[in-house]
Parts: C-alpha cells; sequence; structure tokens
C-alpha cells in the first residue's frame, strides 16, 4: 500500500478552475457491504459549482444491485437515458446538464460517473450480469477478494486500505474530468465493515487530497429494534467519529424509518427493498436537481452546506421527499404548494428513526420542483413557522433555504425535497451509544479489532466524541437567543471599560 504522503503528492497535480462555464463530469463511488441485506454500497459523486454540473451515484442500504436500479431508473428517466446508455428523451433540457451524471462515450452512449466498491467479488459479478451492467465501463468496478466480515478495523485498517489506492485512482480520474469540481457525495451503511470502515477511510483520504471540495454522505444507520449485525454499534460509533470529522454533510437514513413510511403513508402491504431505495433515490435526486435543471431559486452543495450547518460538528440531517401518497388515494388529494409543505415537516414522513417533535430545527433547507409560484412557496413556509415557531430555534431567525426548480420528476406535477438539521437527531446518537456501551464495558468482541492493529483507545475516543456530539445538541437545544442577547450585551459593555484602563 502507498502511504497516504505518496498518493496525496500524486493528486495535488489536478486543479480545478472556479466558476467555468460548460463543465464536465465527476466520479462516484460505490462500496458494498457482504453480509447479505446490509449490504453496503457507498458512492462519491463530483459536482462542477461554476458550470451547474454533478455527479452523483450509487447503491445504498441493504441491497446494491436494487439500489443500482432504482437510482439509474430515476435518473434515467429524468435524462432520458435507457438501460443501454442511449438517449430516447424528448426535450432539449435533458441533454443540456447531462453530464452532471453522466460522461458521453463513442456513439452517442451515456456512461454513468461511477466507481463500484466492493471488499468482494460476488456483488460486483451480479452487477456486471444484470441489464444494469452495460451501463459502467469496466473501470467502474474496484473490488478486493476476502470482504470486511461485519468488522469495522478491516475495512479501515487492513483489507480496505489495501483497495483504497485503486480506488482512489479511479476518483482522480473522474475528477480530472472536471472544470470545476465542487464536492463529493458517498453513499454507504454503518453496520457493516465495508461501508463504515473502508467508506469513512475514503472519506478521509479524500478530504486530504481536496481538503476545499464539498463531501457529502447517505449514511444508513442502524435501525432502533431491527439488527442483523451484532457488531453493529461498534461499526456504527467507529465511522460516526470519523463522519463528524471528515464529512460537511451527512444526510441520515434508516430502514426502520422507511419501512414505517412504507407501511403508514404509502399503504404497502409488502414493502421491498426496491421500494425503500426508491424512496432514497428520489431524495438524492432532489438534492441536485438544481444543478441539472433550470430553476428560479438555485442551490448546490455548497450553498446547501453553508446555509444548513451553523457550527461545523452539527451537519447530521434528517432527509424527506414529498409528495408521498397511497396509490388509492391520490386522486382524493391535490398536489399543490400547501400539501407538499405539510407532508416534508410531517414527522411521520422523516427517512430516520427520530421524532423531530421532539428536538428542534436549527435549520432546514426545502428544494421545489415543479412550475409554481416562489411567492406561494414563501407564504406556506413562513405560515409553517409561525405556526410552530417552538419548533425553531429563535437566535437563528430565517433558518429556512428553499430552492425552486422549474423541472418536475417524472410522472408528478410538482414535488420537493426536505433536508432538516434538527437536534432530535441526538437520539439517534444516543441510542446507538448505549448499544455500544453496554458492549464495551465488558470488552465484548473487542479482540477482532485489536487484532486487526487497532488500538483499544480508540474506541474510547469515538464514544467520548459520540456523548460529546450529543451533548452539543442538547445544548444548542435549550438556548434561547435572550439569554445570548445578554451575554453579548454584557462582553460589550466591559470592554469600554478595559480599554479606559
Amino acid at each position: 500500500m502507498q502511504s497516504s504522503s505518496s498518493w496525496l503528492a500524486a493528486g495535488t497535480k489536478h486543479k480545478f478552475r472556479k466558476g467555468r462555464a460548460g463543465g464536465k463530469r465527476a466520479p462516484v463511488i460505490n462500496l458494498r457491504e457482504e453480509s447479505g441485506p446490509r449490504a453496503l454500497a457507498s458512492c462519491l459523486s463530483a459536482q462542477s459549482a461554476g458550470s451547474n454540473v454533478a455527479f452523483s451515484r450509487i447503491p445504498l442500504h441493504t441491497d446494491l444491485l436494487s439500489f443500482c436500479f432504482q437510482f439509474w431508473e430515476v435518473i434515467g428517466e429524468e435524462h432520458g437515458i435507457d438501460w443501454a446508455g442511449s438517449y430516447c428523451g424528448d426535450s432539449a433540457l435533458q441533454l443540456e446538464r447531462i453530464s452532471v451524471y453522466y460522461n458521453e462515450a463513442h456513439g452517442k452512449k451515456y456512461v454513468p460517473r461511477a466507481v463500484l466498491v466492493d471488499l468482494e467479488p460476488g456483488t460486483m459479478d451480479s452487477i456486471r450480469s444484470s441489464r444494469v451492467g452495460a451501463l459502467f465501463q469496466p473501470d467502474s468496478f474496484v473490488h478486493g477478494n476476502s470482504g470486511a466480515g461485519n468488522n469495522w478495523a478491516k475495512g479501515y485498517y487492513t483489507e480496505g486500505a489495501e483497495l483504497v489506492d485503486r480506488v482512489l485512482d479511479a476518483v482522480r480520474t473522474e475528477a480530472e474530468g472536471c472544470d470545476c469540481l465542487q464536492g463529493f457525495q458517498l453513499v454507504h451503511s454503518l453496520g457493516g465493515g465495508t461501508g463504515s470502515g473502508m467508506g469513512t477511510l475514503l472519506l478521509g483520504k479524500i478530504r486530504e487530497e481536496y481538503p476545499d471540495r464539498i463531501l457529502n454522505s447517505f449514511s444508513v444507520m442502524p435501525s432502533p429494534k431491527v439488527s442483523d449485525t451484532v457488531v453493529e454499534p461498534y461499526n456504527a460509533v467507529l465511522a460516526l467519529h470519523q463522519l463528524v470529522l471528515n464529512s460537511d454533510a451527512c444526510f441520515c437514513i434508516d430502514n426502520e424509518a422507511l419501512y414505517d413510511i412504507c407501511f403508514r403513508t404509502l399503504r404497502l402491504s409488502t414493502p421491498t427493498y426496491g421500494d425503500l431505495n426508491h424512496l432514497v433515490s428520489l431524495t438524492m435526486s432532489g438534492i441536485t436537481t438544481s444543478l441539472r435543471f433550470p430553476g428560479q431559486l438555485n442551490a448546490d452543495l455548497r450553498k446547501l452546506a453553508v446555509n444548513m450547518v451553523p457550527f461545523p460538528r452539527l451537519h447530521f440531517f434528517m432527509p424527506g421527499f414529498a409528495p408521498l401518497t397511497a396509490q388509492g388515494s391520490q386522486q382524493y388529494r391535490a398536489l399543490t404548494v400547501a400539501e407538499l409543505t405539510q407532508q416534508m415537516f410531517d414527522a411521520r414522513n422523516t427517512m430516520a428513526a427520530c421524532d423531530p417533535r421532539r428536538g428542534r430545527y436549527l435549520t432546514v433547507a426545502c428544494i421545489f420542483r415543479g412550475r409554481m409560484s416562489t411567492k406561494e412557496v414563501d407564504e406556506q413556509l413562513l405560515n409553517v413557522q409561525t405556526r410552530n415557531s417552538s419548533c425553531f430555534v429563535e437566535w437563528i431567525p430565517n433558518n429556512v433555504k428553499v430552492a425552486v426548480c422549474d423541472i418536475p420528476p417524472r410522472g408528478l406535477s410538482m414535488a420537493a425535497t426536505f433536508i432538516g438539521n434538527n437536534t432530535a437527531i441526538q437520539e439517534l446518537f444516543s441510542r446507538i451509544s448505549e448499544h455500544f456501551s453496554a458492549m464495551f464495558k465488558r470488552k465484548a468482541f473487542v479482540h477482532w479489532y485489536t487484532g486487526e492493529g487497532m488500538d483499544i483507545n480508540e474506541f474510547t475516543e469515538a464514544e467520548s466524541n459520540i456523548q460529546d456530539l450529543v451533548s452539543e445538541y442538547q445544548q444548542f437545544q435549550d438556548a434561547r437567543a435572550d439569554v445570548e442577547e445578554e451575554e453579548i450585551g454584557g462582553e460589550a459593555e466591559v470592554e469600554p471599560a478595559d480599554k479606559e484602563h
């Protein structure tokens, strides 16, 4: 394995010009976990800022193959690209910024800008042999042979460390094609070894090599009741420790919350992983929609980060999507801005397993799609904030970021993507931390991690970091604007006296 200094030096030659129009593609990486239904998928995507170009892609939780189908089906429908990579759309807007997700190859074939990564070859073989496999170029597949065995330390220190340089080479190759690289997007699960270990290792390496680029992650968190991995709390806490340090924005997604949406809102009697992946695909598509289509109010990854993260460590978000309506009830509900706004702030439609009503919103981002009045959008969001003022911190007066894109998703007249930075996310971290502490007190399973060269003190550091994160969220949830004003005023009164002395 190369040292970090050698691959970093190799990466410093890549220069990206700011603000240049007509920017091109960017890279994406996928990671996958070998633990069956908890299979991991990690993806990196880069986006061109000035050129309004982005790249984002791939497999998410549970089933990498299923996510590939669902995600690329959503993106392909919006841009008119079929499973063979050929354009079959009906609007010039579909091709205008198609380089956000695709590279144009010989014969007008469009190839997803992505790198699929796994520590064992099984999933890669499944994707190659499926109909979605023809979309990707052969160099997009990077895999090991032994797997991570549900062990964060294997993914971070041993097996993942041996593969990471090959992945970084693929990332650099894609990044070199960008006129203005805006950032990366990682999709991974925190329960297994590949997604949690190698996923966060990649994040740290990319942070070193591209320190001023935005790093976003879609992270599949452990479910509160359902778990198929005994050591899941260890893997999750160790991965969160790295996400706090290296991620600019982390979108927290939970399988159980997605199941609840399918059961309660969509009224699906037997939801599949395909249904869950489709929900997340719609959300991921919505976040980059302003980069891919024209609109009245645009937002890119950097704008979202600047408006959503009031403090560097508090960058964990609850994503959501609207409209979500049971198939038999669609004809009885009008699709309006008011309806979309109501659904977005409905606690039952949150894709993370925590209740936003038990916390307060620090910041919110709402990305609307479709033909609508920006005046009506502003009025509806103001109504929500006025009626539920106690749910928003008062010391950030205008804490809702809005973007409006003219092009709706396929099959809908309008839609909206929701991103909430709510202090209730601490429930998720507290739950994971409690499970971690219960096992670590007895040092259960620790030998599997130290056997891979990991220092036992890393467990203590990670646990302490997550507990501190919970305390910080609680501190800002309880903070009041008037108290802060008094403190600031007191400090201001002291300063003149000091100057007289």
